[in-house]
Protein backbone atom coordinates (compact mmCIF):
# COMPACT_ATOMS: atom_id res chain seq x y z
CA UNK A 1 0.00 0.00 0.00
CA UNK A 2 1.04 3.36 -0.28
CA UNK A 3 2.47 5.41 2.45
CA UNK A 4 2.73 9.65 1.73
CA UNK A 5 5.89 10.90 2.70
CA UNK A 6 4.70 13.53 4.85
CA UNK A 7 1.44 12.73 7.13
CA UNK A 8 -0.15 16.35 7.26
CA UNK A 9 -2.61 14.89 9.52
CA UNK A 10 -0.14 15.20 12.27
CA UNK A 11 2.47 17.61 10.93
CA UNK A 12 -0.20 21.09 12.10
CA UNK A 13 -1.31 20.30 15.24
CA UNK A 14 -1.15 21.69 18.48
CA UNK A 15 0.26 19.31 19.76
CA UNK A 16 3.80 19.50 17.82
CA UNK A 17 5.83 21.98 19.76
CA UNK A 18 7.64 22.90 16.19
CA UNK A 19 3.96 24.64 14.92
CA UNK A 20 3.36 26.25 18.28
CA UNK A 21 7.10 27.42 18.16
CA UNK A 22 6.38 28.89 14.54
CA UNK A 23 3.14 29.90 15.21
CA UNK A 24 4.14 32.13 18.37
CA UNK A 25 7.10 33.42 16.90
CA UNK A 26 5.45 34.18 13.75
CA UNK A 27 3.13 36.59 15.86
CA UNK A 28 5.84 38.18 17.65
CA UNK A 29 7.10 38.69 14.29
CA UNK A 30 3.87 40.77 13.02
CA UNK A 31 3.24 42.46 16.15
CA UNK A 32 6.69 43.91 16.10
CA UNK A 33 6.34 45.02 12.51
CA UNK A 34 2.38 45.84 12.83
CA UNK A 35 3.84 48.40 15.80
CA UNK A 36 6.24 50.38 14.14
CA UNK A 37 4.43 50.65 11.04
CA UNK A 38 1.10 51.88 12.68
CA UNK A 39 3.46 54.54 14.81
CA UNK A 40 4.60 55.87 11.50
CA UNK A 41 1.75 55.74 9.70
CA UNK A 42 -0.63 57.73 12.46
CA UNK A 43 2.70 60.34 12.87
CA UNK A 44 2.41 60.71 8.99
CA UNK A 45 -1.37 61.35 9.17
CA UNK A 46 -1.08 58.66 6.21
CA UNK A 47 -4.48 56.83 7.08
CA UNK A 48 -5.60 54.62 4.36
CA UNK A 49 -2.22 53.05 5.59
CA UNK A 50 -2.74 52.82 8.90
CA UNK A 51 -6.38 51.07 8.14
CA UNK A 52 -4.48 48.93 5.84
CA UNK A 53 -2.55 47.80 7.67
CA UNK A 54 -4.44 47.36 11.19
CA UNK A 55 -6.83 45.48 9.14
CA UNK A 56 -4.49 42.83 7.09
CA UNK A 57 -2.74 40.16 8.35
CA UNK A 58 0.24 39.84 6.18
CA UNK A 59 3.06 38.35 8.77
CA UNK A 60 5.03 41.52 8.40
CA UNK A 61 5.16 42.06 4.53
CA UNK A 62 2.68 45.04 4.31
CA UNK A 63 3.94 46.88 7.23
CA UNK A 64 7.86 46.03 6.32
CA UNK A 65 6.65 47.42 2.88
CA UNK A 66 5.07 50.76 4.13
CA UNK A 67 8.29 51.37 6.35
CA UNK A 68 10.41 51.20 3.17
CA UNK A 69 8.59 53.30 0.87
CA UNK A 70 8.22 55.79 4.03
CA UNK A 71 11.58 56.37 5.23
CA UNK A 72 12.34 59.05 7.69
CA UNK A 73 14.05 61.64 6.26
CA UNK A 74 16.62 63.39 8.67
CA UNK A 75 17.26 67.38 8.35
Amino acid sequence: MWKPLIDFSTQFTMDNPFFTVTICLLIIWELIWKGLALWRAAKNHHKTWFVCILIFNTAGILPIIYLSLNKMRKG
